[in-house]
């Protein structure tokens, strides 16, 4: 997939930051209301009230637009300081502060209708399936596992394989819950209940890879 994303002329400056996530937040708009192939960059360009030289300026096609509007949500809820292991933070509070933004990005209405989006397309398009596992779900395991070897380093927890300890700590997240959610027989959890999913799950996975 393209990986080059392209930065706003000019960086730093407040109208071109401005535009970029104009674009992006239209670009999200369309992708789910009108899916992929029906997405056009002049789509994109009127939707976020520039124009399609602009859209271009920032970002190189459509791939390239796609991932990085994934990205973007992702962001949104899991930033990449999210996998940093602070001085003198305790791990289970890194641990319980990813488990709360990724429980409540994969419940997202956006999340939702973009997976679905995705199981309805991805048979027709492998291409756009690996552009969206590797710019949403392979990047946050691949963040996950960097963090999971420095905790293994530490030595605050026992952890020889971070990369399947990642995908279970996820997997553990998401649960029946996400798949009845993405199903439509089912109402993600919210306040004390996603609180308690969330505290549950860490507490497992500290038990699980406890010295």
């Amino acid at each position: 997939m393209p990986n080059n994303l392209s930065a706003p002329n000019g960086p730093g400056r407040p109208k071109d930051l401005a535009k970029r996530q104009a674009i992006l937040d239209a670009a999200k708009t369309l992708f789910l209301t009108k899916g992929y192939a029906s997405t056009s960059m002049d789509a994109v360009a009127a939707e976020a009230g520039v124009s399609k030289l602009t859209v271009y300026s920032h970002f190189n096609d459509k791939e390239t637009l796609f991932s990085a509007a994934v990205v973007a949500k992702c962001e949104e809820q899991l930033p990449t300081l999210f996998f940093e292991l602070p001085d003198g933070v305790a791990v289970e509070a890194v641990l319980l502060n990813i488990a709360r933004g990724f429980h409540q990005l994969i419940n997202s209405d956006e999340s939702v209708n973009l997976h679905r989006l995705m199981m309805t397309l991805g048979s027709q398009d492998p291409k756009l399936s690996l552009i969206f596992f590797e710019a949403g779900p392979q990047r946050m395991l691949h963040g996950m596992e960097r963090l999971l070897t420095k905790v293994d380093q530490s030595g605050a927890l026992s952890i020889d394989k971070p990369h399947n300890a990642a995908e279970h700590f996820f997997c553990l997240l998401k649960g029946a819950g996400n798949f009845r959610l993405l199903y439509g027989c089912g109402e993600p959890l919210t306040g004390e209940a996603a609180e308690s999913h969330v505290q549950e799950v860490v507490a497992l996975f500290m038990r699980a890879y406890r010295p």
